[in-house]
């Protein structure tokens, strides 16, 4: 019941995505469900997967799985790192099927961000930068973002970047401070 409730909503989002030209659709996958080998709810997963991806490929769309952290933010969620969700797009094997690549949540839950890409590259759909701890601007926590822009560059990422992220500093001075956060990673020798 819950996987036909989810491709109806697919079938809902359709129209709404294509008043705003959008070409991907985030999608998260879903809890853990202890009572349900993980292998089991893995072929589940990339059944449906696949039927959402043939509901949305005629229409130019691609859902992305976002996997989520279950350190800090989402604990018990059953998608939980960038392989995974490699993995599951792997099986669903549709263009229209790919991996929400979150920097944030991946740093938290398995770092080693770079390799993770160049390994999952094929499966990615879309890119989320956030800083962390605290899920802000680039430069406000750990996450070296000038060498993961210049390795984007190098691999000739065209997609989109989300900045799904808060700033670190409220009102104008945050929002200079943001620009120029995403200046100085964007520039040839940005380190943020």
């Amino acid at each position: 019941a819950e996987r036909e409730a989810f491709l109806a909503d697919v079938r809902g989002s359709i129209e709404v995505a294509k008043r705003l030209n959008a070409t991907r659709m985030t999608v998260v996958t879903g809890f853990l469900d202890p009572k349900v080998p993980h292998d089991i709810q893995t072929a589940r997963v990339i059944d449906v997967m696949r039927r959402a991806g043939d509901i949305v490929a005629p229409h130019g769309i691609a859902m992305v799985m976002e996997p989520l952290n279950t350190r800090t933010n989402h604990p018990g969620v059953y998608m939980q790192s960038i392989a995974q969700g490699y993995a599951i797009a792997r099986g669903v094997n549709s263009p229209a099927v790919k991996v929400l690549a979150d920097l944030y949540h991946e740093q938290i839950q398995s770092g080693n961000l770079m390799p993770t890409l160049d390994t999952c590259w094929d499966e990615i759909g879309y890119i989320q930068f956030g800083d962390n701890p605290g899920r802000n601007e680039p430069g406000t926590g750990e996450i070296n973002y000038g060498p993961i822009v210049r390795h984007l560059k190098a691999k000739r990422y065209t997609g989109v970047i989300g900045m799904e992220h808060g700033n670190a500093t409220a009102g104008r001075a945050g929002e200079d401070r943001l620009v120029a956060a995403y200046r100085l990673i964007d520039s040839a020798d940005g380190a943020a």
